[in-house]
């Protein structure tokens, strides 16, 4: 089994950045791949950024890419969310998740391992 714990969710106004933190425990490997999706109120839960164990390959949503950067700390077993030039549209419960293997998936249902969620609130 997997867990994820995420912190560093909070209130904060547009065009202020947060840097969201997934400490994992359990019997995750470099051999699996993290992510991150979102949950905006009312809506689908959504793909926002992934990232290997192993290389550091990283992967976004367009909507994301040059705002959001997702890094990885592989000593402390903890993957990052840094997220700049936030919008109100950034509104959302932000979560950690992760799976065996190297491929990633945009769609939320292809991931097996999930954190409870930090809630992000982006004041306009």
């Amino acid at each position: 089994q997997v867990q994820l714990k995420e912190s560093g969710g909070g209130l904060v106004q547009a065009g202020g950045s947060l840097r969201l933190s997934c400490a994992a425990s359990g019997r995750i490997t470099i051999s699996y791949v993290m992510g991150w999706f979102r949950q905006p109120p009312g809506k689908e839960r959504e793909f926002v950024a992934a990232i290997r164990w192993s290389s550091g390959t990283t992967y976004y949503a367009d909507s994301m890419r040059g705002r959001f950067t997702i890094s990885r700390n592989n000593a402390e077993n903890t993957v990052y969310l840094q997220m700049d030039s936030l919008k109100p549209e950034d509104t959302a419960v932000y979560y950690c998740t992760a799976k065996y293997g190297s491929t990633w998936y945009t769609q939320y249902t292809q991931w097996p391992y999930w954190g409870q969620g930090t809630q992000v609130t982006v004041s306009a």
